[in-house]
């Protein structure tokens, strides 16, 4: 039969008795040809109906510009968003790792005009369930690909899922990459949203503590290279990469500041110096034993160099394996090295989280987060050490108040204290209600100087997804510091905090 010639858009009965609803679309921006929005209705009595209704649908999107105008799949979607994409050289490989072991195998051959909710839902599935993708299937997972005798390694493949973290990856790779398709006219919205908003991670650093620290120096000075560089590391907070860019021009010993310019970046055996991770260099002071050690190791060093018949070059490394400084440390082998060395002293431990124990060192000794922030590279102006390390200010207010009722003077005779006279704020631990925990740490911040009076306090959405909880918990947290008059709370503005004038 032929088809019924409507208007715009056509309605063509197929041999099954289905009807095909079909409205033209343009040119496909892939293929270069013609490109339609259709629909199959299958056959029964009302599919008149339903074909005129289906047909209504496709006419509406095409006005809206809602509708998919290709056909592309999306391996040609990331393919393409690869081509295009700007990102960091250490950070493209990660990004062709996630594609290639996890959206190209799950999502691959979809056209991403039917990229949607449940799609995504059962992506997002999988990841959690098995980064193999194995869907149930039984093998064996050998230790390597290449020819050889199994041995212990070899074994029954066990389901493991993907970190919180790759996931989020993952799915911010897709996010970008349909923003594109948006923006280049292959879609008219954006499938992602759609999908499941995932939750922001909590942050847990878990530096070494003091008696770690003494520990892992005491084994570092075993080697005057090595000893230097971990500690240089407590004491600038210094991200690894830009430790081993570190040249001696870039100490003043006059003023005792260090700038921090650069960072070496490694892929595999491909090294190469880059700008810092937030492009700005920064300037930290040292302190006097600090530079007193700067100094001796690099008396060493020029002796070193004379010994075999050469001398520091202008712009010597600090760190280097040639005698004149004229290459750098790699940073793979500063890790490897630490993790040997944490073996060694039976402790689990790796080298960023020396950083972490600056950070959280400095903040336990009243340091403000914005300076914090400033050693360490946050940008920002100290919201990324707030979120990573909130919980360390809360510790950091707890031992304080600690120490401080260790000192008060015994109670007169005859005073007892009982229920009536504790006080309601009880100390705040991991088992305290989550709303608790979250009072604390705002309560902690403004204490620190992190948020100020007259400062708005984070969203409550926010403080939801940071702390992993409904929002209704994260509101009752704000409640409880409203009931102590420490924020001030006003209908269809954000809470902020109290001791403002004016």
């Amino acid at each position: 039969m032929p088809a019924k010639k409507r208007d715009r858009g056509s309605i063509e009965t197929l041999p099954s008795g289905s009807l095909r609803v079909k409205v033209y679309a343009g040119i496909d921006p892939i293929t270069k040809r013609r490109y339609d929005l259709t629909e199959t209705i299958p056959p029964g009595p009302r599919a008149d109906r339903e074909a005129q209704k289906a047909l209504t649908k496709l006419l509406r999107q095409l006005d809206e510009q809602r509708n998919p105008r290709t056909r592309a799949t999306v391996n040609q979607l990331v393919d393409r968003y690869l081509e295009v994409l700007r990102v960091e050289g250490t950070t493209r490989p990660t990004y062709e790792g996630y594609i290639k072991n996890h959206i190209r195998p799950l999502l691959g051959e979809f056209p991403i005009a039917r990229l949607g909710g449940e799609i995504f839902d059962s992506f997002y599935a999988e990841l959690r369930k098995c980064r193999a993708h194995c869907r149930g299937r039984k093998y064996v997972e050998h230790r390597t690909d290449r020819a050889h005798a199994c041995d212990h390694r070899c074994g029954p493949h066990v389901c493991r899922p993907l970190a919180d973290s790759t996931i989020k990856q993952i799915n911010g790779i897709l996010s970008g990459a349909c923003s594109r398709a948006v923006r280049w006219g292959w879609l008219g919205t954006n499938p992602m949203d759609q999908a499941e908003r995932l939750p922001a991670g909590r942050p847990d650093p878990h530096p070494p503590t003091p008696e770690q620290a003494a520990r892992i120096t005491m084994e570092a000075w075993a080697d005057p290279d090595w000893g230097m560089f971990v500690w240089l590391a407590f004491v600038t907070g210094a991200r690894r990469g830009e430790l081993c860019a570190l040249t001696w021009d870039r100490i003043d010993f006059s003023t005792g500041v260090l700038t921090i310019r650069s960072s070496i970046a490694q892929h595999g055996a491909k090294t190469w110096e880059k700008h810092t991770k937030t492009h700005q260099q920064r300037r930290i002071v040292l302190d006097d034993q600090t530079l007193a050690l700067l100094r001796a190791y690099r008396r060493l060093c020029v002796e070193r160099a004379a010994e075999l018949g050469t001398e520091l070059v202008a712009d010597a490394r600090i760190f280097s394996g040639s005698p004149d400084g004229r290459t750098w440390l790699k940073p793979d082998t500063a890790t490897q090295r630490f993790g040997r060395m944490g073996a060694r002293i039976s402790l689990d431990v790796n080298l960023h989280q020396l950083r972490h124990y600056t950070a959280t060192e400095l903040i336990a000794a009243g340091v403000d987060v914005r300076t914090v922030a400033g050693r360490l590279g946050h940008g920002g102006g100290g919201t990324t050490t707030l979120r990573v390390y909130s919980a360390w200010l809360s510790e950091a207010d707890q031992r304080a108040a600690g120490t401080l009722a260790g000192r008060m003077p015994e109670l007169p005779a005859g005073v007892a204290v009982d229920e009536r006279l504790a006080s309601p704020d009880r100390p705040v631990t991991e088992d305290s209600a989550p709303y608790h925990r979250i009072a604390a740490d705002l309560r902690a911040a403004v204490r620190c100087g992190a948020l100020r009076p007259g400062d708005p306090l984070p969203v409550v959405t926010e403080l939801a997804g940071r702390y992993g909880v409904a929002a209704s918990t994260a509101h009752r947290a704000v409640a409880l510091l409203a009931e102590a008059d420490e924020v001030i709370v006003r209908r269809g503005k954000r809470a902020i905090v109290a001791g403002a004038q004016g």
